[in-house]
């Protein structure tokens, strides 16, 4: 299944600009919308760490706010006729006019809260929780195509929305497309500390350690003998891989109870791999986590 390109965004929402367009570009533009005007320099230490932030902000923004970065080295005319005395220097230009404006690397909030008050950009976000909620239920009824849209559609707003990436994720999953799954998810830093973008990974981890041995031949083995750990992490490792991340913590679970050190406490290390698959606040991590704490601390 094909589903919408969640990276789309207008072509001329971010430029880079002269004192030779700056009319057309920033003074026109600003008549249909606000645009702001990053003046920098390559030489700009600030500037290197501003820009990104302001490229991320207006993405955001979703199209309510456009931005033009002018060199001032290349294009000094407009910074002189603005007193652009320092750098980096941001002016937000409004039917033609320069309305507001700040200097120097602000912090991420008052960036936000600057383009805020220019595009009303609460409502933005409310409707970028909205989009999130919608896909989120798509997801839970197996209407992938209607997730992904959803999803979709912040990323188109907002692409480093990490909660929208990990749900996109999540519908390749479901479609049985691990490959795209992977590529979708690290599309996240992978420092993250985003939950869902968490779990997605340990559910790719899960399921790149399945076992050639297949369920029914694993549970012969613990059938037969129950005391054959290897067999019964092998079939934790196949139940998980499978979706059934109940049934693999269960069997977790009797080898952490029978013998908690075997094999370098692999089964409780890997108890905390499901319950990250799992998700933090599921009914699977919280008795099993449970059920944890009673066998270590008993």
């Amino acid at each position: 299944m094909s589903f919408a390109d969640p990276t789309t965004l207008p072509d001329d929402l971010i430029k880079d600009g002269s004192d030779a367009g700056f009319m057309t570009d920033v003074i026109e533009a600003s008549k249909a919308q606000p645009v702001l005007v990053d003046f920098w320099a390559t030489w700009c230490g600030p500037c290197r760490t501003l820009t990104p932030m302001i490229e991320k902000a207006v993405r955001a923004a979703g199209g309510a706010v456009k931005l033009v970065k002018i060199d001032v080295d290349k294009n000094p005319a407009y910074a002189g006729q603005l007193k652009v005395q320092s750098i980096p220097t941001v002016y937000a230009f409004v039917n033609g006019q320069p309305v507001d404006g700040f200097q120097g690397a602000v912090p991420d909030s008052q960036l936000r809260a600057f383009i805020d008050k220019l595009t009303g950009g609460e409502s933005a976000r409310s409707d970028i929780e909205q989009m999130m909620s919608m896909g989120e239920e798509s997801l839970s009824l197996n209407d992938l195509g209607g997730a992904a849209q959803a999803f979709a559609q912040v990323l188109t707003l907002e692409p480093a929305h990490e909660r929208a990436i990990a749900g996109m994720a999540r519908v390749y999953l479901a479609d049985g497309d691990v490959d795209q799954a992977r590529q979708t998810v690290a599309m996240a830093p992978q420092d993250s500390k985003d939950a869902t973008v968490q779990s997605v990974r340990a559910q790719l981890a899960l399921l790149s350690s399945a076992p050639a041995s297949a369920g029914d031949e694993l549970q012969a083995r613990v059938a037969a003998d129950p005391n054959d750990h290897q067999a019964r992490y092998d079939l934790s490792l196949a139940q998980a891989a499978s979706g059934d991340l109940k049934g693999a913590v269960d069997s977790l679970l009797t080898i952490v109870s029978a013998d908690r050190e075997w094999n370098e406490q692999a089964a409780r290390k890997q108890l905390l791999v499901v319950f990250e698959a799992a998700g933090a606040g599921s009914d699977v991590a919280r008795d099993g986590r449970r059920r944890l704490s009673s066998i270590l601390f008993a």
